[in-house]
């Protein structure tokens, strides 16, 4: 197997191939075309988000047998052509599905006890102890959207704060477990207190929270974004925020961000819903970091070695 790494990623994975018998190819640098015009050289793909690997470039790729994408989703892959090319596809949900539940209960929980805000005025000399009273998890209904590794994952660290109920919602069924019951959209908008996205981008959900899907919660709520950013109308969390139907937003992703996920929008002036967001103090941001820690370097990496060795070896 020849093998093309594409983004830099844990050292593990080029050990563990070469000790399979792999060649590797680093080449963290090159334009797509210029990969495009060697890629038939390889029967293998390692890929974060540099680039979205689209079927005029697969079309190049006659000797691929797999892309391991280290990352939890596939949207940067055309997976109906891979597929139908037999190309297996190895992603890794399963690799930083702990580091975006603790992510998410830590955005949460931040958001609850002002922690952000508190620091900046403790450090600008303000000490104002009412305006900083938080509210407590305890007694409140979290919704989860999306009830796949992530979402079960952030589901499971919610025990400890005694919610009153972790609901789910998904479009596969049975996917309830002692940690969440699995309810339709209907009951979710009238009963959670929190709403966490854990979906991944798809036709179905660039979008989804939208001023229809808002105002049809009956109560005003918490959002917490670990997922991506396109799932989110940021016009419509702006008006929500100003009206306080949402009351607060945990954002690790926004709708402006590249592609690659690696920058922020190029644009020269960034749009006045942004904007808003930055100002906000109901409003806390991090840059797609939710499943990036030191061990989900790891995990990821290992992963993907064991899927492509369990298919190939």
């Amino acid at each position: 197997m020849k093998v093309i790494h594409l983004d830099v990623n844990h050292p593990l994975l080029i050990e563990q191939f070469e000790a399979l018998g792999f060649q590797n190819v680093e080449d963290y640098k090159s334009s797509k075309e210029e990969i495009r015009n060697k890629i038939q050289e390889f029967d293998g793909i390692i890929i974060r988000s540099r680039f979205s690997l689209d079927q005029a470039f697969l079309k190049k790729a006659t000797n691929l047998k797999f892309i391991g994408r280290l990352g939890a989703g596939l949207e940067n892959i055309d997976t109906a052509y891979a597929k139908s090319k037999g190309i297996f596809l190895a992603s890794a949900p399963e690799g930083n599905r702990n580091a975006v539940g603790e992510h998410a209960l830590g955005m949460l929980l931040a958001l609850f006890n002002k922690l952000h805000t508190a620091d900046q005025e403790v450090r600008s000399g303000i000490w104002n102890r009412e305006n900083n009273r938080g509210l407590e998890l305890e007694g409140k209904v979290v919704g989860i959207i999306g009830y796949g590794n992530t979402g079960k994952s952030f589901a499971k660290k919610l025990k400890g704060f005694d919610v009153a109920e972790a609901i789910c919602y998904d479009i596969q069924g049975g996917v309830s477990d002692e940690n969440a019951r699995q309810v339709g959209i209907l009951e979710l908008q009238q009963r959670a207190d929190v709403l966490s996205l854990h979906v991944p981008q798809t036709e179905l959900t660039i979008g989804m929270i939208n001023p229809d899907f808002i105002n049809a919660f009956q109560k005003p709520f918490w959002l917490i974004n670990t997922a991506r950013g396109k799932c989110v109308q940021t016009t419509a969390l702006v008006s929500a925020l100003k009206s306080g139907k949402i009351m607060g937003a945990g954002l690790d992703v926004l709708e402006y961000e590249k592609s690659s996920f690696e920058n922020m929008s190029s644009e020269a002036r960034m749009p006045e819903a942004f904007q808003y967001l930055i100002d906000a103090k109901n409003v806390l941001l991090s840059p797609h970091v939710a499943g990036w820690t030191v061990e989900s370097k790891i995990k990821l990496a290992q992963t993907v070695v064991d899927k492509v060795k369990a298919k190939f070896c």
